[in-house]
């Protein structure tokens, strides 16, 4: 090899180190990804791509795709605000949070889809779900009732988180409904030609305040189900059950 060439030959160590390969890596990584593609622009082979590996080492920090997003969501949920006093009513303190965890999945880009796909499990949830189960022990709601609320209130909120960013998103959904609703025939749809102004009527806040307040007046008051033997086959919960793919 002559001089003029050893001279043009770029040694490998002179390139960037890497940062090392971890699961915070990956996931930090995934929600970036997630916050400028969305949902349907993330997949392992992406977040690969972006960490400057193949797919098949990040196998070694998460199982598949679906436990990425679990690991996701959980990290996201940090930014949820939890109550740090007891100063004012336990219903109060219980709303103050629903509306951080649904402030953090509406502003997220992606999240609020991404938390109606998956269950997040780790410190982060977990901490929010004692916070929960605390309040509503606080408010005197038996065990199990204020274990099933959890799944119930969380379900709610991300839905409505999931609504609104779709709306945001493609800024017609609720322009079909009024559409729809000014069509209407009395005789052909009595009832929602009569009440078509109280279908529309009210501010997101005002009827999510309202919800919150039917949801938690039904969990003081309702009734549990007798319980029956459980089958070992099935697993419980119906949130699980209808999540699972």
């Amino acid at each position: 090899m002559s001089a003029q060439a050893l001279r043009n030959v770029v040694s490998r160590r002179n390139r960037p180190a890497k940062a090392p390969l971890s699961c915070g890596a990956i996931v930090s990584t995934a929600l970036h990804i997630l916050k400028r593609d969305g949902l349907s622009g993330l997949s392992l082979r992406r977040v690969a791509t972006a960490l400057d590996t193949g797919a098949a080492s990040l196998y070694a920090y998460v199982a598949n795709l679906d436990e990425l997003h679990s690991l996701m969501l959980d990290q996201a949920l940090g930014a949820v605000t939890l109550p740090a006093t007891r100063r004012s009513r336990w219903r109060h303190r219980l709303k103050a949070l629903l509306l951080s965890y649904f402030r953090v999945l509406y502003e997220g880009q992606g999240l609020a889809q991404l938390a109606m796909t998956t269950i997040a499990s780790g410190p982060n949830s977990l901490r929010i779900w004692e916070t929960l189960l605390g309040l509503l022990k606080e408010g005197g709601v038996e065990d199990t009732k204020a274990a099933w609320a959890v799944d119930l209130l969380t379900l709610y909120v991300t839905a409505i988180a999931a609504e609104q960013s779709l709306r945001r998103e493609s800024g017609q959904v609720l322009q079909r409904v009024e559409n729809a609703l000014s069509a209407v025939r009395a005789e052909e749809y009595p009832l929602v030609f009569a009440l078509k102004e109280a279908l529309l009527y009210g501010e997101g806040n005002t009827r999510s305040e309202w919800a919150l307040d039917v949801i938690l007046n039904g969990i003081a008051g309702g009734q549990l189900p007798p319980r029956t033997p459980r089958d070992p086959s099935r697993k419980s919960g119906a949130r699980r059950g209808r999540r699972k793919k």
